[in-house]
């Protein structure tokens, strides 16, 4: 547990350490442009190249240290049949979580404007949708579920996993649904050693959550979107596909590995 809380401290000083790398250049650009410090201006850039250098400062900290090593499983992507039923079973998920979310109203979103504000920027976009999602997998599967799976049994190993990665993103409107998401995904890496199914379910979550964010601003959950008629419709059936999701991709048989399989 130890190493795992040890790892998400260096992440954050690894997005400091970005930010202070990122700020000089940022403001060198904005001089140049604007003929002025323009920080007001530049601060979306700012925050995404913040965030980029957090990223790839965390990832070459956790190739450096051995996480990362490829055992022949780590970035396998098992079938195509696999992925395909693992991203069902993330739809079935985000549904799951939107219908929690949707009844926690009350708790306060620190991070909107920051979302905002990244979403304004092209950069900002990519590490939302696409190095997010990479270096989370990387931290939280490949590394921090690989250290809990060996010092705990495979069902608290799990449950430890989504509760840190919930507690990680601090911000109090997704800390409940990123648990959730967690268990699957640490759940889905424990049966298969693999990130790529993971890593293909975060974009997927992050990508339709800025689409919506940017083509529906009033709407702050898919059950607002939708509305009371259709919404209990869309749940139920997205439900039925995460069971379904859940005890095929339960029962698919996958290559000999280390890991023991996990049955539900």
């Amino acid at each position: 547990m130890g190493t795992s809380v040890k790892l998400v401290f260096i992440y954050f000083l690894m997005q400091i350490l970005g930010a202070l790398f990122a700020a000089p250049i940022g403001l060198v650009y904005g001089y140049v442009v604007y003929g002025r410090l323009a920080v007001a201006e530049i601060q979306p850039m700012l925050m995404s190249m913040a965030m980029l250098f957090g990223f790839l400062f965390m990832g070459l900290y956790l190739w450096r240290k051995g996480y990362l090593k490829n055992d022949g499983r780590l970035y396998s992507p098992v079938s195509v049949s696999y992925l395909v039923i693992s991203l069902i079973a993330g739809w079935g998920i985000i549904f799951l979580v939107d219908f929690v979310v949707s009844g926690l109203h009350f708790l306060p979103d620190w991070l909107d404007s920051t979302f905002e504000a990244l979403q304004s920027d092209v950069l900002g976009l990519l590490c939302i949708t696409l190095l997010g999602p990479i270096l989370e997998e990387f931290l939280f599967r490949g590394a921090i579920t690989k250290v809990l799976l060996r010092k705990y049994d495979p069902w608290t190993a799990i449950l430890l996993s989504g509760l840190i990665f919930g507690i990680f993103h601090i911000n109090p409107a997704q800390v409940v649904g990123a648990c959730l998401s967690g268990f699957l995904l640490a759940w889905l890496y424990y049966r298969t050693g693999s990130l790529i199914p993971g890593i293909l379910i975060h974009i997927l979550n992050n990508t339709l959550s800025v689409y919506l964010s940017v083509t529906y601003p009033d709407a702050d959950t898919v059950r607002e979107l939708l509305g009371e008629s259709v919404y209990p419709v869309c749940l139920g059936f997205s439900i039925l596909l995460l069971i379904f999701s859940l005890l095929m991709l339960n029962k698919y048989k996958l290559p000999d590995t280390d890991i023991k399989n996990l049955e539900l």
